[in-house]
């Protein structure tokens, strides 16, 4: 099983402010527009799971599994064709700011690893950007 995380990213709200929206999959409508059309084809989304519908893969589900508030956020993937689980870690950076990071462990057999492992830490790292972006 790898392991990947992406850079901190300084996010200019209170660590509970940043919790609070994440936890809440329903909050994932501000995220709609920072996605490019042609990544996804359909996003739909409750307090507990996001599903998306990427070319060539289909449909994916990322499920809530756990949340330790107000610093993590654990999720796993559904339907995905590597098992794949992620965590969004949030910490205190003083009183009004908090640091960010985005963790995937997945499980890629030496055969893939070679061939997604580059787009998958891309993707961890967009993944983390567009989280930073967020109004909270």
């Amino acid at each position: 099983m790898g392991q990947y995380e992406s850079s901190v990213k300084c996010i200019p709200y209170s660590q509970e402010r940043v919790y609070t929206k994440l936890e809440d999959l329903n909050n994932l409508e501000g995220l709609k527009d920072k996605i490019p059309a042609d990544k996804i084809k359909e996003f739909t989304y409750n307090r507990d799971e996001a599903t998306v519908n990427v070319p060539p893969v289909g449909n994916v589900t990322i499920r809530v599994i756990e949340r330790e508030v107000p610093k993590c956020i654990k999720l796993e993937a559904v339907g995905s064709p590597i098992p794949i689980t992620m965590w969004i870690q949030i910490i205190p950076n003083g009183e009004d700011a908090s640091k960010m990071r985005v963790v995937v462990k997945a499980e890629i057999n030496f055969m893939l690893k070679a061939m997604i492992e580059k787009p998958l830490k891309e993707g961890i790292e967009k993944i983390a950007e567009a989280l930073s972006l967020i109004a909270y």
